[in-house]
């Protein structure tokens, strides 16, 4: 059965990927993007305004979609970002900046849409969080912690909306190949500690390296276009190369340190 999807960051990577693989399965897809005039190219699906950090422009994009369909069947939380740098010396400004996209914007859409949806007792809430909110990523911390309120906030949800009709999933996306990397905002390294700046540079260029070799986006949208089809989904699902995902397993199975020793030297930190 066609279903009205709204993909939030859609214009490109992951949300383009997943908006286009849902509107080809025949649903009616609303993408959002900050800004439409940068989008230089046609896409198939419905593309409308949304800045997630703002209430205002939340309350209309979702009320342009009701206005047009008559509701919205499922919302997937997709527009977010990324912020280097060391977790001890990060500009709390910086940090209220990752949230306030990563988070909140995934808050703002859920409190503007789910009301709608109890109002029919249906629907289904999509965040997409990061393999980086199951497990620490190394001069990503804001850029976890952002993630892992994620799966709390979603946890949460589920629970409360456990009778209701509404459904509330995760997935946790290992490296894909997309502009995540060039969008990555890296904060200046200020501690003076060549052997920490040298951690610092290195991390960096493993994550862009593994990004760059990362996996196509278009196995998020088919996984979306199964949870679309599907009136019991799974709470959380992972996609991305085993020799990530497998890492969820390492962090229950091995000892801490020896966890966080192999997630180091990953990253070049010795």
């Amino acid at each position: 059965m066609s279903k009205v999807i709204l993909v939030t960051g859609a214009s490109s990577g992951i949300g383009l990927a997943s908006a286009t693989a849902l509107h080809n399965a025949g649903h009616t897809v609303y993408g959002t993007t900050r800004n439409i005039d940068k989008v230089k190219n046609a896409l198939p699906f419905k593309l409308i305004q949304l800045d997630v950090t703002s209430d205002e422009s939340a309350e209309s994009a979702v009320a342009e979609v009701i206005k047009a369909e008559g509701k919205i069947d499922m919302l997937v939380n997709n527009a977010g970002n990324g912020i280097a740098g060391p977790a001890y010396a990060m500009p709390v400004d910086k940090a209220k900046q990752q949230f306030e996209v990563n988070f909140f914007g995934v808050v703002r859409m859920c409190s503007k849409v789910i009301p709608e949806m109890l109002k029919r007792n249906s629907g289904t809430v999509v965040n997409i969080s990061s393999l980086g909110g199951l497990f620490g990523l190394p001069y990503q911390s804001m850029y976890s912690a952002s993630k892992y309120a994620i799966e709390g906030y979603s946890e949460s949800m589920r629970m409360e909306l456990l009778k209701t009709g509404v459904k509330v999933v995760t997935i946790n996306p290992g490296d894909f190949k997309s502009d995540f990397s060039s969008n990555r905002e890296k904060i200046l390294f200020t501690v003076d500690n060549a052997q920490l700046n040298m951690q610092y540079n290195a991390a960096v260029a493993g994550m862009e390296k593994d990004e760059a070799a990362g996996a196509n986006p278009q196995a998020i949208g088919k996984q979306l276009v199964k949870i679309a089809a599907t009136s019991s989904p799974k709470h959380q699902y992972l996609v991305g190369a085993i020799g990530q995902t497998i890492a969820v397993t390492l962090k229950k199975m091995l000892p801490g340190g020896l966890f966080e020793k192999l997630m180091a030297d990953h990253y070049g930190i010795k």
